[in-house]
């Protein structure tokens, strides 16, 4: 009331705002996407047993293609993550890198090669790029921005030179 005995139009209460509930947003997925533990992708080399030639046609390839799905539960929500294998980083240890999103294929289809010059020990490793969607509550699926790397170690690979010799029988 006024001074004047008539009601105010000022409030001289406080008003007091609700507590709010945590937002679930793309930003926390998106984090929580960033730490899953994924795995570096396998990588095959051919021929096997860490030897090739020089100058040969050294295949390259990784099994580790398919979707990783991981549920965690953020602010009481459950939160589905699903990480596919989209792009291969191929470091072939002398200097020498190619990315593709090919992930090669074993002989006889030689997708993924390399030759090296020189006899050497080299270590040829794999880094793999994975993209990411999601969906709260068994929801719509959706794209989560951005991608997540996992570098592999190297494996050695020891890279030699033939000689031809005329054999007689």
């Amino acid at each position: 009331m006024a001074e004047d005995g008539k009601p105010s139009d000022v409030a001289l209460c406080q008003q007091y705002a609700e507590p709010t509930t945590p937002v679930l947003t793309v930003g926390l997925i998106r984090n929580a996407f960033a730490e899953l533990k994924l795995p570096a992708g396998e990588l095959v080399i051919q021929p096997p047993d860490g030897l090739t030639l020089v100058n040969f046609d050294t295949n390259f390839y990784t099994t580790s293609t398919r979707p990783i799905a991981r549920t965690v539960t953020l602010l009481g929500r459950r939160v589905t993550l699903e990480a596919t294998p989209s792009t291969f980083h191929w470091n072939f240890g002398d200097g020498e890198r190619l990315s593709t999103s090919d992930p090669g294929a074993p002989y006889p289809s030689l997708r993924v090669t390399h030759n090296y010059l020189r006899k050497d020990t080299y270590r040829p490793s794999l880094g793999t790029t994975y993209t990411g969607r999601y969906r709260v509550d068994g929801g719509p699926w959706r794209q989560i921005p951005g991608t997540v790397t996992i570098n592999g170690t190297g494996q050695a690979l020891r890279a030699i030179e033939a000689e031809l010799r005329l054999v007689s029988y």
